[in-house]
């Protein structure tokens, strides 16, 4: 059945076939033995193989039924003694939280993932954080350089202000072609997300932040006075604001961001309060 499981180009599939690479990954993710691991995407075992007795429990998560029956086959041991367990759903569908509830702490991430729906997995992962200790995914070397990109740099975007908002980015090695089956057309990277309870930089309003920021970044071309305008926010007085608005998003720092939605919902908060 292993032979027949061949990958399916409408589901992304690159399995990963080199067992070094495998091997170095684990490395990477130094699971610990209290810890419970959620596996994205994990086709044919072949990271599965090296978390299950090393982590207190898996949890794999996998959409392709084939896999899934290959899986619960090659590790009936496993399951049958809950060290392993195995859900036949859509990763993007699944439900963290409720999952780090029922084990009762959080999660060690790690994935094979289909590259075409890179951003919804780390944009999945960033909104239920709260049950996510790190993510650790191998990601196309050109995504994963925007994710830690610095400013004034063409990668540096709207992925690389939200990573190192809510976490703590790092491309930690190149995994090459030939490591996976059929070989991509792109070289990989291991990339590894730490997230802290709470983010680092304190902003008055989370919600207004992720606006601004994509505000900004959706009119990347224009200044910041001509994209803020598209807000549309009552109260808002961009000429009164103590920010340069001539620069452009790519020019701001992380900080610059946190700064300009706090001054941007002070401004707010005071014109629909004035008396407070």
């Amino acid at each position: 059945m292993d032979q027949s499981l061949r990958p399916r180009k409408s589901l992304g599939q690159n399995f990963l076939v080199d067992d070094n690479i495998a091997r170095k990954i684990l490395r990477a993710a130094e699971i610990l033995p209290d810890d419970v691991v959620l596996e994205i995407g994990p086709g044919k075992g072949a990271l599965t193989k090296h978390l299950v007795g090393k982590a207190k429990h898996v949890v794999a998560v996998e959409l392709d039924k084939r896999a899934a029956n290959l899986l619960r086959q090659k590790f009936e041991k496993e399951c049958a003694g809950g060290l392993l367990e195995i859900k036949e759903q859509d990763f993007l569908e699944f439900d963290l939280m409720k999952t780090a509830k029922r084990v009762g702490q959080g999660l060690r991430v790690v994935g094979n993932i289909p590259y075409y729906i890179t951003s919804p997995i780390l944009l999945k992962a960033i909104a239920q954080r709260e049950a996510i200790q790190d993510l650790l995914i191998l990601v196309q070397l050109e995504v994963g350089k925007r994710i830690v990109a610095e400013p004034n740099t063409k990668d540096y975007g709207i992925l690389s202000v939200f990573c190192q908002f809510y976490a703590t980015p790092k491309l930690l090695f190149k995994v090459p072609a030939s490591a996976f089956f059929p070989r991509p057309k792109v070289v990989s990277a291991l990339l590894r997300l730490d997230f802290p309870q709470k983010p680092v930089r304190d902003v008055l309003d989370e919600k207004l932040f992720v606006e601004v920021v994509r505000a900004t970044f959706g009119k990347r071309r224009k200044t910041l006075r001509n994209s803020l305008q598209y807000l549309g926010l009552d109260g808002l007085d961009l000429s009164s604001l103590d920010f340069n608005l001539q620069l452009r998003p790519e020019q701001l720092a992380l900080e610059d961001f946190v700064c300009l939605s706090n001054l941007i919902a002070k401004q707010v908060h005071a014109s629909h309060n004035p008396k407070a």
